[in-house]
């Protein structure tokens, strides 16, 4: 059951990845460097290739929406998982929580999310999708 457009996978995929970029900040967890680093370099990810992704909010529509959505669920695991594969699994909470919560979340999101955007033409190509 796909019941987020892309258009508002798009609104969610640059909130989360600002968030990402400025959760060392917001939940108070830049003086440790694995967490914070994890935090930014996925928020930075997410970012960037949304700019690339072929959906209402792509800049440079390159990445199709599906491989964008399996990008989504590869990131959301890994910063799920993040806090025992770097180690601050043992950190307070306000350390740890964030990546598992926000990393759960993004799963669930791509999941949840159409691969189909509307009427998205690619800049690179002029080519606009065939919709049956």
């Amino acid at each position: 059951m796909k019941v987020i457009a892309t258009s508002v996978h798009g609104v969610l995929d640059y909130l989360v990845g600002i968030a990402l970029i400025l959760a060392p900040y917001l939940f108070g967890f830049e003086d440790d460097p694995a967490s914070a680093s994890v935090a930014r370099m996925v928020g930075i990810a997410i970012v960037s290739y949304s700019l690339f992704s072929r959906y209402e909010w792509g800049v440079v529509k390159l990445i199709p929406m599906n491989v964008h959505l399996m990008l989504d669920m590869a990131g959301g695991a890994f910063l799920a998982v993040s806090p025992w594969l770097f180690g601050f699994n043992n950190a307070p909470a306000n350390v740890w929580v964030p990546h598992v919560v926000v990393g759960l979340a993004a799963v669930v999101i791509a999941l949840l999310s159409s691969s189909s955007p509307r009427d998205v033409r690619t800049h690179s190509a002029g080519v606009r999708p065939h919709v049956s």
